[in-house]
């Protein structure tokens, strides 16, 4: 099985927590090898000429808002008291917690070319659309709000052996984490307030997974603590289908530091004071129809995270994944959840049954609907659909189906699942005859896996025509 963040096409892995944040492991990348990259809303530049092979521009993505919410108020206020109350074990905490004076965040250790402008973009965001006093500062003598240590990976794991990156508190080094990480400050569930953080990152992957851990864990360092399956629109959910803050994500942030709130209230008061809250922030969510989604049984989450687990085989991932699937049609499920098991289904017949696999890639997409939330978890299914459709020679189908998944990889910020798709792309223009738009779209295809998978994706390109041959391809 394949432990990056994302396989080519996109997959989501296995996302863990262990006292902090814990996201998938990642493809090793040399991330100096790639290119002094310009900041995130800046024009692609070009790998350095010290390379010994020939590369295309590195592709990155533009800062722009993400969609509002599109659910209930009321819902979301549930969301929010479960996300800020509970770890993801289940300890409920006894008071809410914050930054309670404007947030500065520092880098050390040995930064990737691609961490500050990342960076740089999230914050602007963070800013702009979450309204938090958080600006970047040079490090110095006296300890940032939050410290992003970039380190590499095999030192992470020496520490968490499941860790690809993780946030702690009341730490700012890795190296005062390793001498009190079995101390009380750096216990998550001992959190009473929040005045110094420090989030360790890889500096050893590709740029999507550390962007992605800068995503998640700085806005676990700011607010939520607790990760949901249930949610569609959130990366707070280790399911990891989103990847960067969504909608959902900046109004959770722009709750937690209304001034109607401060570190120490109780779950009660919060509760009290959270309809006026989310009215004032977001009136769209008054008008919408309460739809809760019933909790996630822990015997559902333990056979996803055997499922999407590199440290299981392949026969017991199969299990799991059907096992998974057992459990949400006994629920009655019928939202993403219901579908995520079909997903891990399919993914795992993909090599041995595959017109099995393909069934149950078509009844995932069923179970997704049409709506702007559950559209990256389409194009998971989508883009595997569009292989089978190349496969038995339905041309149409196929580029149905792949500018469907694209438009919702853009949109999510899916380096990995674009790269893909533009191989898919350019295998149909070849088809077609039409060489001068393969090579384009091939040239493109390795711009964005250079970013979404790394450097050494690249050598791998002759994947373009096994992944239009064979939807095994994208496991």
């Amino acid at each position: 099985m394949d432990l990056k963040l994302y396989s080519f096409s996109g997959a989501p892995q296995r996302k863990r927590r262990a006292g902090g944040a814990l996201t998938p492991k990642a493809l090793l990348l040399g991330c100096a090898l790639v290119v002094a990259c310009g900041p995130a809303d800046t024009p692609p530049s070009r790998a350095s000429a010290s390379l010994t092979m020939d590369l295309p521009p590195i592709r990155t993505f533009p800062t722009r808002a993400a969609s509002p919410p599109q659910r209930s108020n009321s819902d979301m206020a549930r969301d929010f008291l479960d996300l800020s109350f509970r770890l993801e074990g289940g300890t409920e905490m006894p008071v809410f917690t914050r930054f309670e004076t404007p947030v500065t965040v520092a880098i050390t250790g040995k930064a990737p070319a691609t961490l500050r402008p990342d960076l740089e973009a999230l914050l602007l965001r963070l800013r702009n659309e979450a309204g938090l006093r958080i600006n970047l500062r040079p490090a110095s003598d006296v300890p940032a709000s939050i410290t992003i240590e970039a380190v590499s990976r095999d030192r992470i794991q020496r520490l968490l052996p499941h860790a690809a990156c993780f946030v702690v508190p009341n730490v700012s080094s890795i190296e005062e984490y390793r001498r009190t990480r079995r101390q009380p400050q750096t216990d998550w569930k001992n959190l009473r307030s929040r005045e110094r953080l420090a989030i360790f990152v890889p500096n050893d992957v590709n740029p999507q997974e550390l962007r992605d851990c800068l995503h998640e864990e700085l806005a676990q360092a700011l607010g939520p603590l607790n990760d949901l399956y249930r949610l569609p629109d959130s990366v707070f959910n280790d399911d990891n289908v989103h990847a960067v803050l969504t909608g959902f994500d900046m109004l959770m942030l722009r709750a937690t530091y209304d001034p109607a709130l401060k570190t120490g209230m109780r779950r009660a008061d919060v509760a009290a004071r959270l309809p006026a809250i989310l009215a004032r922030l977001n009136p769209a969510g008054q008008h919408q129809r309460s739809a809760p989604l019933p909790a996630t049984p822990r015997a559902w989450i333990a056979a996803v995270e055997t499922a999407l687990g590199g440290f299981a085989n392949r026969a017991q991932r199969a299990r799991a994944a059907n096992t998974a699937a057992q459990i949400a049609r006994e629920q009655g499920w019928q939202d993403h959840r219901r579908a995520f098991g079909h997903f891990l289904i399919g993914r795992s017949l993909q090599a041995t049954a595959p017109e099995q696999a393909e069934a149950h890639f078509r009844t995932a997409l069923n179970y997704l609907g049409s709506g702007p939330d559950t559209a990256p978890h389409r194009a998971l299914n989508q883009s595997r659909l569009a292989a089978y459709a190349l496969r038995a020679g339905n041309t149409a189908r196929a580029e149905q189906l792949i500018d469907a998944a694209y438009a919702a990889a853009q949109t999510s910020q899916n380096a990995a699942q674009m790269a893909t798709l533009l191989s898919l792309k350019a295998h149909i223009a070849e088809s077609r005859g039409d060489k001068r738009t393969a090579a384009a779209l091939r040239s493109e295809s390795a711009g964005w896996a250079l970013y979404g998978n790394g450097v050494d994706a690249l050598p791998t390109q002759p994947l373009r025509e096994v992944a239009a041959a064979d939807p095994s391809a994208h496991r």
